[in-house]
């Protein structure tokens, strides 16, 4: 009886860490800017909000980002799987929107987007910091990072 208390527990313990990891794969959800992690970790006292809300939708296969611009509704997808993934980025000022191709990856519990435009390549990251998701890209001085909360 005893070792089947045991083999019970130590299953317990492993789904219990298995369910842990793939929570911090899961951005799904409705996301707005925390501005005050936000501001402090830019240092500002006025509040950098991020580039505003969004809802984020996922399954095993992608991960569908949509975010408003004014009136229009910003619809970015990424594959999951390492393939390229090409979306329209709208252009500055009013300009035509261009076509953008990204590769994203997992790297433990982080996913690594690295996208080509006409003026080079960026990476962003996205992962779970306790509640929070945070977006972080590499900024001049260093890396930038936006906290979005659930809500």
């Amino acid at each position: 009886m005893r070792r089947l208390a045991i083999g019970s527990v130590a299953i317990a313990v492993v789904l219990f860490a298995s369910g842990l990891s793939a929570q911090g794969k899961n951005f799904a959800g409705k996301w707005t800017p925390d501005t005050e992690k936000n501001a402090a970790a830019t240092g500002g006292g006025g509040g950098r909000g991020g580039p505003g809300p969004m809802t984020i939708t996922q399954d095993a296969k992608t991960l569908t980002i949509e975010r408003m611009a004014g009136e229009n509704t910003i619809k970015t997808v990424y594959n999951l799987d390492g393939s390229e993934s090409k979306n329209s980025m709208p252009g500055r000022q009013g300009g035509a929107p261009t076509e953008v191709t990204s590769v994203a990856k997992w790297d433990g519990d982080k996913l690594v987007i690295t996208t080509k435009t006409a003026n080079g390549e960026t990476v962003q990251k996205w992962y779970m910091e306790g509640a929070n998701l945070v977006s972080e890209r590499q900024g001049q001085a260093g890396p930038v990072k936006t906290f979005y909360k659930k809500g």
